[in-house]
């Protein structure tokens, strides 16, 4: 009986998961109830996941279940073959998810039409219930209904919006000051997501820090580093070197970027320098000179005699988060220690160097 119980539980469930989402459900989970008329856009069709009331009529992805009759999704799809002009459908809105109030069947043959986005009338409903997800989400309309900006920030945690809003009206004091007076809001955003948030999100994302934060966007790095280097201007844990690619002024850094192309953008890397001295066997000095010039970070190699047998000079490189002794550490086990007749090595890094030029 058990066995059957839970065939039967598994086929309910399954039943459900192939629906259309349910509108409803959805907005008493959430607490959205407040609603803002957003006008008319158009809309990703993979965004579309439900209906407002018909939700049964329809499978997951939109079709039309069997037991319903096809007599109106014929014609909507012969319409859109003839390519007759049809009135934008109406969705409701929670967060990134639509439900389809007016329009399910032209949901259904633009979906079946292999359709990327669709015209559409939208209210959308504001999500009330405090959790970390819907404060963040909160901030985010906030954010965009202010500036104007259309392009997508996702954020993951809570306050970071309003340090980007910050960001936006210093600028457009600016540049009402030196460039534009009377320049609005949302043209003076539009200008700082251009001309600041691109290249810095950029220069991030060449410099492959995303790696080191599981969990976290582009977007997240942006506003920390940003914040810990234009406003409060203090130590960072982030690296050392960053002040050589990023003016301590947003508005130097975005001096900076105009006089740049986006391939030209600078990597958030650091040189190191290290001289590895090496006891070798012997007898086999000899190849392992030859092996260690051939490593592209090996600048010189020299045989010396004393205590030790080869001098190397290496050259590398690292982001701003590694350390010297790590980046160091794991290039001397896996690439100098591997080399046969190798004994033993010792590392030194130097702490100030003078060098002459020709």
């Amino acid at each position: 009986m058990r066995n059957l119980t839970d065939l039967i539980k598994n086929w309910l469930h399954g039943s459900r998961d192939s629906e259309a989402k349910c509108f409803r459900e959805n907005q008493e989970c959430e607490g959205a109830f407040d609603h803002i008329d957003r006008g008319i856009c158009r809309v990703p069709m993979d965004k579309i996941v439900g209906s407002v009331g018909r939700y049964h009529d329809f499978d997951s992805q939109f079709k039309l279940k069997e037991h319903m009759p096809a007599d109106r999704l014929v014609s909507i799809k012969r319409a859109m073959q003839q390519g007759r002009a049809l009135p934008p459908v109406k969705l409701y809105q929670i967060k990134d998810e639509y439900y389809v109030l007016d329009g399910n069947h032209r949901i259904a043959a633009a979906k079946s039409f292999g359709h990327s986005d669709i015209r559409a009338k939208i209210v959308e409903f504001i999500p009330s219930s405090n959790t970390l997800e819907n404060i963040v989400y909160r901030e985010r309309r906030q954010f965009m209904d202010q500036t104007g900006l259309g392009h997508a920030i996702e954020l993951t945690e809570v306050g970071q919006f309003p340090h980007l809003m910050a960001q936006v009206k210093k600028h457009k004091q600016f540049m009402e000051t030196a460039e534009k007076p009377g320049i609005t809001l949302d043209d003076a955003a539009e200008d700082w997501y251009r001309t600041i948030y691109c290249p810095l999100t950029e220069i991030i994302r060449k410099g492959r820090l995303l790696s080191f934060f599981e969990g976290r966007t582009l977007d997240d790095l942006y506003a920390y580093i940003s914040y810990h280097q234009w406003e409060k201007g203090r130590n960072r844990k982030y690296g050392i070197g960053i002040d050589t690619l990023i003016p301590r002024s947003m508005e130097a850094f975005r001096e900076k970027m105009a006089k740049m192309k986006k391939e030209e953008y600078p990597e958030m890397l650091r040189g190191i320098t290290a001289f590895i001295m090496i006891a070798a066997e012997a007898k086999r000095e000899s190849r392992i000179v030859d092996r260690l010039f051939a490593l592209p970070e090996v600048r010189e190699v020299h045989s010396v005699h004393g205590s030790i047998d080869i001098l190397v000079k290496i050259e590398l490189t690292r982001d701003l988060l590694t350390s010297d002794a790590e980046v160091i550490g794991q290039f001397v086990q896996e690439k100098i220690r591997q080399v046969p007749g190798v004994q033993s090595t010792q590392t030194l890094i130097p702490g100030q160097s003078r060098i002459k030029t020709a």
